[in-house]
């Protein structure tokens, strides 16, 4: 693969990787083998060059697999990963210096974490400049407008902020939206499946762009590869986790935002 310096402008900020022999947390889904090297290869070939590696529930707070991964292309790619309050000093410091940028917290997943050991990391986690991200139901929005104006933590939200096509456009869930915006908060454009939609998507078009008119540059798009929603088999193709943003808002559009990551993760 080439080296940072060399690779496609792109960024995909959103994909996992997994080691089938990596232990996983009980009550959960067994993953395949899915390499870096994978995604890697996929990613290229649609011009996307830099990958934001997040680390999956299944894994816990054991990021070896993660940050194994963004050791094989030192300076390419960014991680973002699940830690809690007892995370060592010297942990941080390694997961830093091979590319990790976030904390995930997960109140989707059964085997997801809990935004409780937030607080207590937030002085941590200003200091290197990481932000908090967020896969959550537009219902447990209001709880991190909270947190966030507590912490002033940068916050970025999985997966639309959670705004499915069943949500209503008086929904709540809007208003804390744009609180969210005006707190500087970032979207993914991604896990359009986990929005109740099917492809093509075309379904959520109005809701990205009301998202997009919130936001403005503050967007990312991401694949969601290897996509764990679907069997084995039936996982969408690349191209058609990129098409509804172009679909929504437009070629060009599309085009910035795959570039906005370098912003939100430091360029690789």
């Amino acid at each position: 693969m080439p080296p940072a310096n060399t690779a496609p402008r792109g960024w995909d900020a959103h994909v996992h990787v997994f080691d089938a022999n990596a232990p996983v947390q009980p009550g959960h889904y067994r993953p395949a083998h899915h390499p870096l090297s994978t995604i890697e290869t996929l990613a290229q070939a649609h011009g996307v060059g830099h990958l934001v590696l997040v680390q999956p529930s299944v894994y816990g707070t054991d990021n070896s697999v993660l940050t194994a991964a963004l050791s094989e292309s030192p300076g390419r790619h960014r991680g973002v990963a699940v830690v809690d309050a007892s995370v060592s000093e010297d942990e941080l410091d390694h997961m830093h210096a091979v590319g990790v940028r976030g904390v995930r917290f997960n109140l989707v997943s059964p085997v997801g974490n809990q935004a409780v050991d937030l607080l207590p990391l937030a002085r941590r986690l200003h200091a290197r400049g990481w932000h908090v991200q967020w896969y959550a139901h537009p219902t447990h929005l209001a709880d991190i407008a909270r947190v966030h104006r507590q912490t002033g933590l940068v916050c970025v939200l999985d997966h639309l902020a959670g705004m499915h096509v069943a949500l209503p456009d008086g929904d709540p869930a809007w208003v804390t939206l744009a609180e969210l915006a005006d707190l500087g908060a970032w979207v993914k454009l991604s896990g359009w499946y986990r929005l109740q939609a099917q492809a093509p998507y075309d379904t959520l078009a109005a809701h990205i762009q009301r998202v997009a008119a919130l936001f403005g540059q503050r967007l990312v798009w991401g694949s969601d590869w290897p996509h764990t929603f679907f069997a084995e088999g039936h996982t969408p193709a690349y191209a058609e986790t990129q098409a509804p943003v172009a679909q929504a808002l437009g070629p060009e559009a599309a085009s910035l935002i795959s570039l906005a990551a370098a912003d939100l993760y430091g360029t690789a």
